[in-house]
């Protein structure tokens, strides 16, 4: 199998000029260690957010959310999709967030000072689970309060049409920094292709994260993860799709929040019709009466031009 290592993973932009660090064909898994979304600055509580002290925060826009990529999947051409399968997620022994003044929606905050006038990272140490590993550990909040390690990435896509965009707030069909917790071990990510070989690239592992990652800081950990990148041809998806075990997930990312929910049931209505047999009536009034017809909302925080990030999901059992 084929490995992107850890310091190859140095990446801050989706760049479709950029040399492919690996050539793989259809169907092959490939193994991708990658850093957290500081670059390892982050390993103690002493280490602050202060932008003045962190590497790369020199630059416009700084240099953050590192990814590992591109890979060239052979065969793939502009109108082709890519299913790539989050097959393994094995995430280091601790975590971090950090928050601190302007960072946030509670960075200027007056009716709690301590957010918006002290800089404070938390490390979060993992504990290993059953197997011995920690793909079933435990992500250890406090002396009280802690939670089984649920890892995922946060960034992930393949190289965009005609412009070359961050991976700290790159957004669009094409992936990005979305943050969407779905993308997770035992599912199905479908993204459109727009340059021959695809060009994918990923990072930014979460070991937890709640709905909208509300501080704009999640469980950030490095990882090592292990993908199955496969075409389908001929196929063109309009915006990241996920394919669950049991369910189905349209995306989208938008300002304001509704623009995002309504696009992303929209998409959802129209891969029922193309792809289910729904008539536009049914597929209409199925998202309005199903009681288990969910919207996820993702990522909501204020970090530079990032947008809202909603799914539209509903089971599987309802397609059928």
């Amino acid at each position: 199998m084929q490995r992107i290592h850890r310091e190859q993973a140095r990446k801050y932009a989706f760049d479709f000029r950029d040399e492919p660090l690996l050539k793989i064909q259809s169907g092959e898994s490939v193994e991708i260690e990658t850093y957290d979304a500081s670059t390892g600055f982050f390993t103690s509580p002493s280490n602050k957010a202060i932008p003045a002290n962190r590497p790369g925060f020199d630059r416009t826009p700084p240099l953050a959310n590192p990814i590992a990529g591109p890979i060239h999947v052979a065969g793939a051409e502009r109108g082709d999709t890519l299913a790539v399968t989050v097959e393994d997620i094995l995430v280091d022994d601790y975590s971090w967030i950090a928050t601190g003044p302007r960072r946030g929606p509670l960075g200027e905050s007056t009716r709690w000072p301590e957010l918006s006038g002290e800089y404070t990272t938390k490390i979060f140490q993992h504990t290993a689970g059953p197997s011995g590993t920690n793909r079933d550990g435990t992500l250890h909040f406090s002396d009280k309060i802690r939670w089984p390690i649920t890892p995922f990435i946060g960034t992930l896509g393949v190289c965009p049409d005609r412009e070359v965009t961050t991976s700290l707030d790159g957004q669009g069909e094409w992936g990005g920094n979305l943050d969407i917790r779905d993308v997770a071990p035992g599912n199905r990510i479908l993204l459109p292709v727009f340059h021959p070989g695809a060009l994918f690239c990923m990072g930014d592992v979460h070991a937890s994260q709640g709905d909208t990652e509300f501080t704009g800081t999640a469980a950030e950990t490095k990882a090592t993860t292990r993908l199955k990148l496969e075409l389908i041809k001929g196929r063109k998806t309009p915006w990241m799709r996920i394919e669950k075990p049991e369910s189905i997930v349209a995306i989208h990312a938008s300002r304001p929040l509704e623009v995002a929910v309504e696009t992303a049931t929209i998409m959802l209505m129209d891969w029922l019709i193309a792809d289910y047999g729904f008539t536009p009536t049914d597929a209409y009034c199925l998202v309005s009466t199903c009681p288990d017809f969910r919207i996820n909302v993702y990522q909501m925080c204020k970090i530079r031009r990032l947008e809202h990030v909603a799914g539209a999901e509903i089971p599987k059992r309802y397609l059928t």
